[in-house]
Order: C-alpha cells, then structure tokens, then sequence
C-alpha cells in the first residue's frame, strides 16, 4: 500500500442505518459516521426496506467520513461490506429493484419454511446439505415466499442480492456474495463453500439469479465510474467481499481462534464461537456458517430480543427515567442499571424469559412470548430491572451450552454491543457464563471487521489472524464470583425447563392474537 493511500473503508448496512468507519493502515480507528433509514412493517410480523434508503446513506456516510477525516479520495485503499444478513433484493432484467427487500425479522414466511424441510427431504437431509434448519429470517424461504404470493413479481427476478451486495452492485457492477453471508440464504451448501446445487434443484430456484461467492478477503470488483461519481470514492478503489454482519463482527472482535467466543448484545443476541471444521448441531438448534476467515467455519446462536428486551422495558416502564436521564444528559440505560445494583442477583426467585419477537435458538419458535415468572408483592422496578438483564443473559447461556455438546472450548468470552458498555452487565455474564468476560479496545462491531477484510485484501496484512492479533486487544477482564455463580446456575436450572411448560400455550395464544 503506498503513502498516499492510508486508509480503509468499512461500511455496515444495519437494520436502522448505515455506518461508515475509515481505519489507517495498522488497522487505528480514524472516524465513523451513521446514517439512519426507516424501517417499514406494512404488515403485522413484516419487515421491508427500500435498497434505494441503503444506497442514499452508504453515499452520504461515506461522504461525511470522507470529510471528517479530510481524506480525499484517491488516499482510501480499499472498501469492505457488512450488513443485515438474509434480506432478499430482487433485481429484474435492466437491474431495477422489483419490491423492498424482506429483511432478517420478517415473519410471514412459516409456510415456506415447512415446504422447504418437506421438499428438500425433511430436516436431517436438510441439515446434511446446508448444515443449517429452515427459519422465518433466512432469504431462501422469501424466494419460495414471493414465488407463491407475488408471482408476477417472482417472473421478473434475473438477479438476487443482500443488502449489502447491493451497494457492492451499484460501487462496482459486479454481483458478489461472501461465503458467511450465502450460508445464511439456505441455499449453500457449508462445508463444500460453495451454492448446494441438491437445494437449488428442489426447491426449483435457477442458479443462475444467485451471485458469485467469494471468501471475505478477496477482491470482488473495483468501483466503476459511475459509482465513484455517485460516492466520492475514486474509481478503481478495490471493493472486498466482506461478511455478513456476524462473522464481520466475529473478525472485530477478534474470534479467530478456538477457544474466544463473542457475547454480542445489541438488538438481537449473538453466541459466536470459531471452528475449525463445519459442526453441525443435530437438531439444527445453532446455526453453522462459513467464516469470514478463509478455510474456517463458525458455530453461533442467536437469540431475537436481548437489547430489544432492554429497550422494550426501558420504553414500557420506565418513562421517568428516560425523562430524568435527558436532563442529566445521561444514558437512561445508566440510570436503570443503578436501579438493578438494588435487586439482590437471582431477584428473590424472579425469572424473565425474553421472547418478545418470537425466539431461533435454541426455540425456533415464531409464536413464543415473553414472560416474568415468579412475582409477588415484594417485587419492586429494581428487581423487574435486574430479571430482564439476567433473562437476556439466560437466553445467550442457552447457546452455551448447545455449543459445550459440540466440544467447543471456552476460554474466554468477549462482550460486545450495548452491554458490554456496563460493567455490571459484564459480571454479570461472567457468573451466569461462568466464564471469564473480557472486553476489547475496539468497539466499531461489523464495521471495524469489515475494514480490517479490506485491509488483508489490499495487502495490508497477510491473513486475518494476523490483522486482528496487530489491532485488537483486552482492555479489561471480569472473571465468575463462585458464589454468584453457583446461584445463577440453580436459578438457569429452573429457566430452561420454562419454555417446554408454555409452549403449547403459546401456540393458543397466536391464535386468539390473529
């Protein structure tokens, strides 16, 4: 890389915006920015997004850290992407967008879930040859969904992308998938790295709609002139094939090993643990993926409202201290933190499940709900507080300890997202986890991953290993209180045998709601 090209662009397509992060060439963080886009929910239980929202905020975030960091254009190197995984983009033949994407938390697609098992030859063969079970969220069951509900709509599709190909599409022209973010389609065969033509087959979807897929730090095009006249990027500029936004996060936070598992808490809740090889959980209860590092696979669990279940209660309860921490100019999340230290831990038998959208792992159940169990009269907010922080922390134990029937070593975990920002949240995963909690110098999530893939495709490092062992570091450790954590282990005891004694209620229940 010479002189005058000293950074690396990464850019994260999320659910409610966009983020833009320039890094320099030993991998420091040099700016960010985040544009922010609507969610659109015309049904009950949907999810959609206009590509054309993604591509107007990558234009404008990579504007403004462009002009934060005073970097012209020929001086960013190369670009990376991440994004929202599973979101469908359906291009017809002159490259037009057909409908909005159907994104990662759409719902509506149960019926085509169960097609697929059926057609492919039911779960163990399914699980066989994509290494994964059908669920709502992944892309292949919305192909089926618009073939059986939008056919003049499915007649035009020539092309089918994910969101964050398709800002790949309008840089450089070139249809390009990444291997971690096509084994979330379900229509990709895992341990082979490559489309399953057995599924495709099927299923009855023409290969030929579907894009190259490339390992993650690969070249995947270089931005045309039409797009570097639309994003201020210099045509030519290397444009990497990225990751998914679980195996970029993966990448920075650094799960490049056996033995470093990621605890990430932002909306959703991730489990994300390295493999060397593709294992493969029996019941499908984990999702296993290629990685972004090439030649390696990763095993994660993911649980749907963890920060959601946080912010849920946040918003439903708790509206004077929201009120109280703008005037302190504070996070509101500090102040129902403080609240929470009240509640002794385990919350005089208190229990939170967090289903609030429904649950994938270990319940792939669209229909669960969320539950406190165990109230009485000395109940107070502080300890409804502290139940949903232990709940949520529940919740990602229950990938845990899916991934201990897999043998995969724990050493270590490190906490990312909005708890890791609260070193009481920190510890508190440490007793439940019973693990050592670390968390780490950078908090840049997919973004920071995808930067750094751009960074090994250009040549500033020769691996992914070694990119992140030059730039991540722990920077503080929390490690199991035995007496703490030899109460959350009776109290998750009781946790996990809830689900199985209200499921079939659950199901009366989305019957009365419809």
């Amino acid at each position: 890389m010479s002189k005058k090209t000293s950074y690396l662009l990464g850019i994260d397509v999320g659910t409610s915006g966009l983020k833009a992060i320039l890094i320099d060439r030993a991998g420091k963080v040099v700016t960010s920015a985040l544009v922010e886009y609507p969610l659109l929910t015309p049904k009950p239980g949907w999810a959609e997004q206009e590509p054309e929202a993604w591509w107007k905020a990558a234009v404008k975030a990579i504007g403004l850290v462009r002009k934060q960091a005073k970097a012209r254009a020929e001086e960013i190197a190369g670009v990376g992407l991440t994004g929202q995984m599973h979101g469908s983009v359906f291009l017809d033949k002159d490259n037009q967008v057909i409908r909005p994407a159907l994104l990662w938390c759409d719902q509506r697609t149960a019926a085509e879930c169960d097609e697929i098992t059926q057609r492919v030859g039911g779960l163990p063969e399914l699980l066989r040859l994509t290494g994964n079970q059908a669920l709502t969220g992944f892309t292949a069951p919305k192909v089926l969904w618009l073939r059986n509900q939008e056919p003049k709509h499915y007649e035009r599709v020539r092309r089918l992308l994910l969101p964050k190909d398709y800002i790949r599409f309008r840089l450089t022209g070139e249809y390009v998938i990444d291997v971690a973010d096509a084994s979330g389609t379900l229509l990709f065969d895992v341990k082979a790295r490559t489309w399953s033509n057995a599924v495709l087959d099927r299923l009855g979807i023409r290969r030929d709609i579907l894009p190259q897929a490339m390992e993650s730090p690969e070249v995947s095009g270089r931005v045309t002139a039409a797009g570097a006249k639309a994003s201020g990027l210099a045509a030519g500029t290397p444009v990497v094939a990225g990751a998914g936004d679980q195996a970029a996060g993966g990448v920075g936070n650094g799960i490049t090993r056996e033995g470093i598992i990621s605890s990430s808490l932002g909306t959703s809740g991730v489990m994300f643990a390295y493999a060397k090889e593709p294992n493969v959980d029996s019941q499908g209860r984990l999702h296993t993926f290629c990685h972004g590092v090439p030649g390696a696979w990763h095993v994660m669990g993911v649980m749907l409202s963890a920060g959601g279940s946080f912010r849920w209660y946040r918003d439903a309860l708790n509206g004077d201290l929201v009120a109280a921490a703008k005037k302190k100019r504070v996070d509101p999340y500090e102040l129902m933190t403080a609240e929470a230290k009240k509640a002794p831990a385990g919350c005089e038998g208190l229990i939170f499940l967090p289903y609030l959208m429904g649950e994938r792992t270990p319940y792939p159940d669209p229909n669960a709900r969320a539950v406190f169990f165990g109230l009485h009269a000395r109940h107070t907010r502080p300890h409804l507080t502290r139940s949903v922080m232990e709940g949520v922390t529940f919740g990602l134990r229950d990938s845990l300890e899916l991934m201990g029937l897999l043998n995969i070593p724990v050493r270590e975990i490190r906490a990312s997202g909005g708890g890791a920002k609260s070193p009481f949240w920190c510890q508190m995963q440490a007793d439940i986890f019973n693990a050592p909690v670390v968390t780490i110098n950078v908090n840049e999530g997919p973004a920071f991953g995808a930067a750094l893939l751009a960074a090994v495709g250009t040549g500033a490092f020769k691996s992914v290993p070694e990119a992140c062992d030059a730039t991540i570091r722990v920077a503080r450790r929390w490690d199991p209180d035995p007496k703490q954590a030899g109460l959350y282990d009776e109290l998750y005891g009781v946790y996990r045998t809830m689900y199985g004694a209200v499921k079939d209620r659950y199901e009366a229940l989305a019957k009365l709601a419809k």
